[in-house]
């Protein structure tokens, strides 16, 4: 009987650990990502749809900037997953790569920016929970693996942009 107890107080205990993260949640990072998508959104707005159109063209000529910029841009403003919706700017052949990228970008941006990538956040507090509970600040940490996360981007751009070509054009040499 007494194991029949313990069980159903671990079980509602999942649910009720669960209830109070959300609580957590709603009265924390909620109300600043809403403000942050506002923030965002009311700035497409003000500086106009076509201007940002013409300034992430500009963006995918350099290949530094395609594989570093211009994802970090797509994911900040558009978030994920709309962030990928960018690839409409490239080329055919470039765009495994900006999505590899992007995808790539979501998490390590999360530290920074909570709203770019609110389905990763729960991956984010759990790593930073450890110097919260120890009183200290998680934007080092968030910097760093910001920073990491653009180092990885970039390669990850130019490899998978690589390797692309390479098949685009061993398929066609093929057909």
């Amino acid at each position: 009987m007494d194991f029949l107890v313990k069980l159903a107080e671990g079980f509602i205990g999942i649910f009720n650990a669960g209830g109070e993260n959300l609580v957590g949640l709603i009265t924390g990072i909620l109300p600043t990502l809403i403000v942050l998508l506002t923030f965002v959104n009311a700035l497409i707005a003000m500086i106009g749809e076509d201007r940002v159109t013409k300034f992430a063209r500009m963006c995918t000529k350099n290949i530094f900037l395609r594989y570093t910029i211009f994802p970090l841009l797509a994911v900040f403003f558009l978030t994920n997953p709309m962030c990928y919706s960018f690839g409409r700017f490239l080329d055919e052949k470039q765009k495994p790569a900006f999505y590899d990228s992007a995808v790539s970008l979501v998490h390590p941006i999360t530290g920074l920016f909570p709203h770019a990538n609110a389905g990763e956040l729960f991956v984010w507090t759990g790593i930073s929970s450890g110097l919260t509970t120890l009183g200290l600040s998680v934007m080092p940490l968030a910097v760093r693996y910001f920073i990491v996360g653009m180092i990885v981007i970039l390669l990850r751009g130019i490899i998978t942009e690589t390797i692309t070509k390479i098949m685009w054009k061993n398929n066609t040499t093929k057909a």
